[in-house]
C-alpha cells in the first residue's frame, strides 16, 4: 500500500487552480500528517496514480482568501518555497475544517521540529476597540478592494447590490480588522448599529430585531446586508428578472460535490450539488466555472431515489466507476446517475432527498 494513504486526516474533493494554466479543476484530496495529496477522477473513479501532492512542513494557510473574483470559498496555502496553491471548497463550513486540518497538521510538524505554531495566517493584533468605524467603510466601499456587491435571492425576491453577512464577516477576517469571526461578527454589528450597514430582505430583519445587544449583525449566508442608501457604489450591478429566482429562492438543505453522469456523452463529472426547500429542488453548478448559475437542476415533486448496488456496473452506467451509485428519476422520466465520494455520503443524501420527495 501506498504509505502516503495511510491514516488520511481528511479526505474529499476540492477544486484547485493551475499553477500556468490559471484554470480550475476539481480533484480528490488526502491530507496526511505531512503533505496534502491530489488525484484526478478518471471516467468516474479516482486515478491511482497521484497528480501532486504539497508537502506541509512550514506551509502557510490564509483562510478565508478572498482575492480570487467570485470565489468566496477559496484558502490558501503557501509552501515554505514560496509557491502559492489555490484551493476551493463547496461550502463555508468545509473550507474552514480544510484550513483547520492542514492548519494543525503544520503546527504538529512545527512543534516537532522544536518551533512555535504559525500554521495559519491571522491579522497583525487588531484591536476592536481602537479600529475607526469610517475607515472600515472607507475600505469596504472601495471599488477595487472592497466587498462585491451582487444580486441575491430571498424567497422569490430579486435584491440588487447587496452582500451576504458571511460575506461580509469573511472580508473583515482576510482585511485584518479582526482576528477571529467573532471579533468580525461584534465589528460588523457595530458597522449595522451606526448606520453604515442596512439590512435587506427579511432573514436579516428578523436577526436584528430576535439578537441580543452583541448580536445584531449575522453570519450567515441567507442573511442579506447593503451599504446605507447615502452611499452608491461604483460599478454596482442591476437586478435582473430570472426564470429560476424562484426555484433559487429556497432555503439550502445540504451542500457537497458529488460525480454525475452526462445525459448525452456519458461522462462523470465532478459537480456542486445544492438541495433547497420550499421549494424543493435540486441544482448541480460546475465547480470549475466562475458563473454562479447552476448548469442544471430539477424539482423533487414525484421524483423517486434509489441506492444502486455496487457489486456490478447497473444497467445506463457508463465508464469504470468508483461506487457508491444511486439515481434519481424525475417526474417526467429523465435518469439522474450519481456517485458520491464515500457510502457514508450517498447514505446521507438518499436521505436527505427523500425527506423532500
Amino acid at each position: 500500500m501506498d504509505p502516503d494513504l495511510t491514516a488520511p486526516l481528511k479526505q474529499g474533493f476540492l477544486v484547485k487552480r493551475g499553477h500556468i494554466v490559471h484554470n480550475w479543476k476539481a480533484r480528490w484530496f488526502v491530507l496526511t500528517s505531512d503533505k496534502l495529496i491530489y488525484y484526478k477522477y478518471e471516467g468516474g473513479r479516482r486515478d491511482s496514480c497521484q497528480r501532486g501532492k504539497i508537502l506541509l512542513r512550514d506551509c502557510l494557510v490564509t483562510c478565508p482568501f478572498l482575492e480570487c473574483e467570485n470565489r468566496p470559498l477559496v484558502f490558501k496555502v503557501q509552501t515554505k518555497a514560496g509557491v502559492d496553491h489555490y484551493l476551493e471548497a463547496c461550502s463555508r463550513e468545509d473550507r474552514d475544517d480544510w484550513a483547520a486540518g492542514i492548519t494543525a497538521a503544520v503546527n504538529q510538524l512545527q512543534a516537532a521540529d522544536g518551533g512555535q505554531p504559525t500554521g495559519q495566517r491571522g491579522p497583525a493584533g487588531s484591536e476592536l476597540q481602537n479600529i475607526n468605524l469610517s475607515k472600515v467603510l472607507d475600505c469596504m466601499y472601495d471599488v477595487h478592494s472592497g466587498l462585491k456587491l451582487n444580486n441575491h435571492v430571498e424567497q422569490g425576491n430579486i435584491y440588487s447590490n447587496c452582500f451576504s453577512g458571511s460575506a461580509v464577516v469573511d472580508w473583515l477576517v482576510f482585511m485584518q480588522f479582526s482576528l477571529t469571526r467573532v471579533e468580525a461578527l461584534t465589528l460588523a454589528s457595530a458597522l449595522l448599529e451606526e448606520g453604515f450597514l442596512r439590512t435587506v430582505g427579511l432573514r436579516s430583519v428578523e436577526g436584528l430585531r430576535s439578537a441580543g445587544l452583541s448580536g445584531h449583525f449575522m453570519d450567515d449566508s441567507t442573511a442579506l446586508y447593503s451599504f446605507s442608501d447615502s452611499l452608491k457604489k461604483r460599478g454596482s450591478v442591476k437586478a435582473e428578472a430570472s426564470l429560476s429566482a424562484v426555484e433559487l429562492s429556497g432555503k439550502v438543505r445540504k451542500k457537497g460535490y458529488l460525480l454525475k453522469q452526462g445525459h448525452r456523452r456519458k461522462n462523470w463529472k465532478v459537480r456542486l450539488f445544492v438541495l433547497r426547500s420550499e421549494p424543493d429542488f435540486l441544482h448541480y453548478y460546475d465547480p470549475t466555472r466562475d458563473d454562479v448559475t447552476p448548469v442544471g437542476g430539477f424539482s423533487l415533486r414525484g421524483c423517486l431515489i434509489s441506492s444502486l448496488e455496487d457489486n456490478g456496473v447497473p444497467s445506463g452506467v457508463k465508464g469504470n466507476i468508483q461506487g457508491n451509485l444511486f439515481k434519481i428519476i424525475t417526474k417526467s422520466d429523465v435518469h439522474y446517475y450519481i456517485q458520491a465520494p464515500t457510502h457514508q455520503e450517498k447514505m446521507d443524501w438518499i436521505d436527505a432527498i427523500r425527506q423532500q420527495t
